[in-house]
């Protein structure tokens, strides 16, 4: 009996962890449980590498 209980303690709070994933997903949140609340590094918009904002144009040579 007490390990039916162990393990529904432990999957009720798998599944929490990953509704709560889940959700936060949802809204679009980078850093789920970030202790910096998301002022780290990682929370800013990724920026384009400037070489793919760069064109190549291809010219037939004759």
């Amino acid at each position: 009996m007490e390990n039916i209980i162990v393990s529904l303690v432990i999957t009720l709070i798998v599944v929490l962890a990953i509704s709560k994933i889940i959700s936060e997903k949802r809204k679009g949140s980078t850093c789920i449980g970030c202790s910096e609340s998301g002022q780290c590094s990682t929370a800013k918009p990724a920026q384009k590498a400037p070489y793919l904002d760069q064109k190549i144009e291809i010219k037939q040579v004759i």
